[in-house]
């Protein structure tokens, strides 16, 4: 049996910029970090043993004979691609619901990939998960996905990633002191509003309107540099990434309709009100976990103003997809 642990990822700001469709145009940047809270994936060759050849196990569990009736399309996807032939067994189990803007799709995606391979006896790169999981995602089940979720949870950590014109990608580290990276990590606060949404459904209003959002999203990308300004910068206080997030969480909201509704922005103002500096919704929008920059003596408050809402602790992951468990000799036809 293999294992593989994957992080999910926050997301603060660049997105949108990280669809092809618009950095093989004009180039793109986001700023954000993965988190431990993980995405686990079990595999094994499945024993003859059964009626059915392959056993999937996520919200549903799926017992099948032949690859193209896997109604999951991704293991569907990544079962085709890596052409396997012998049964399989595929157990997914998640930290944090799916469908709720942390990237968990991706993250499911490079899992798999990551622990099928070591299945085979073989090591990935860190680039090579992100760039196949990218490949899978958008050209063979062609999602309306961009590109950042498969690089943080490929690599892990507190990045920069660039998008090139031509397809490729740069991870830059973030390399901060340790009391500047503690001040913005403790500074973060995540909630989920209960709300889940098919990330492809939302993105795809919002790809079909980035022709008449150009300003918008630039504007969006631009916010990457003034934010590793801010925290590169000893002397501007860290609340700054607070005001940022709000001017762009203010720009995201008009980028199609879809991206808020009354209920996410009744609780974004309640947050607001009771000491959140600023916050987003993570992800596409639509729903799932909002995020909010609180100093850390509002905390409290801002707790009891949603203590409706399930508020997740969480620190910045500086690790990507590993192989928790290899014991792969167990029964192979």
């Amino acid at each position: 049996m293999i294992i593989s642990r994957t992080p999910f990822r926050i997301s603060l700001f660049g997105g949108g910029s990280d669809y092809p469709t618009w950095y093989r145009e004009h180039g793109g940047s986001v700023f954000g970090m993965a988190i431990d809270k993980y995405c686990r994936i079990s595999v094994r060759h499945l024993p003859p043993f059964f009626e059915h050849k392959h056993r999937i196990v996520y919200s549903r569990i799926e017992l099948v004979n032949d690859i193209g009736k896997i109604e999951h399309p991704a293991v569907r996807a990544i079962l085709r691609e890596m052409r396997v032939e012998n049964g399989i067994e595929v157990h997914h189990d998640g930290d944090l619901p799916a469908r709720s803007g942390l990237g968990s799709s991706s993250s499911f995606t490079v899992g798999l990939i990551n622990a099928l391979n070591a299945l085979n006896g073989r090591h990935v790169s860190r680039h090579e998960l992100a760039h196949e999981a990218i490949r899978i995602e958008q050209e063979v089940i062609r999602e309306n996905v961009g590109s950042q979720d498969q690089v943080w949870a490929a690599y892990g950590g507190l990045n920069r990633v660039d998008f090139n014109r031509d397809g490729s990608f740069e991870v830059t580290p973030v390399i901060l002191p340790t009391q500047r990276r503690m001040e913005l990590q403790g500074s973060l606060m995540m909630f989920f509003t209960g709300l889940s949404r098919i990330a492809s459904e939302v993105a795809g209003a919002q790809i079909a309107n980035m022709g008449n959002k150009t300003r918008h999203i630039k504007t969006m990308t631009h916010m990457v540099d003034e934010a590793l300004d801010i925290i590169n910068t000893p002397s501007r206080p860290i609340s700054a990434i607070g005001e940022l997030l709000h001017e762009g969480w203010m720009l995201k909201r008009d980028l199609a309709k879809n991206v808020t509704n009354q209920m996410i922005d009744e609780l974004y103002e309640a947050g607001r009100a009771a000491g959140a500096v600023g916050g987003k919704l993570l992800g596409a929008g639509g729903g799932g976990f909002m995020v909010f920059f609180v100093p850390p003596e509002k905390q409290a408050a801002v707790r009891a103003k949603l203590s409706k809402l399930i508020n997740v602790s969480f620190a910045i992951e500086p690790n990507g997809s590993k192989i928790m468990l290899y014991e792969p000799d167990g029964f192979s036809a």
